[in-house]
């Protein structure tokens, strides 16, 4: 089954895809092999955020998903 990656915003771009799976269990360091370079260095920066399973981490260099998890990049939010 795996772990769901989906790459929302601006980083849907920078992936080339809309999503891809990986092997369970994943962590931070995992998450960060396993996308493009690109896209490791936006995640890296404080205003890209992470979800999983449907919950925003507050650390998200705490990233812990299980088979069947999903694990969304959110890019910062603009607007006013």
């Amino acid at each position: 089954m795996g772990v769901r990656i989906l790459f929302l915003g601006p980083l849907r771009d920078l992936a080339g895809q809309t999503e891809c799976e990986v092997a369970a269990p994943l962590g931070w360091d995992g998450l960060l092999a396993a996308v493009n370079p690109a896209v490791a260095e936006q995640l890296r920066e404080a205003r890209v955020n992470l979800a999983c399973a449907g919950k925003v981490l507050a650390d998200k260099t705490q990233l812990s998903a299980r088979d069947g998890d999903e694990v969304a990049l959110l890019p910062p939010v603009s607007g006013g």
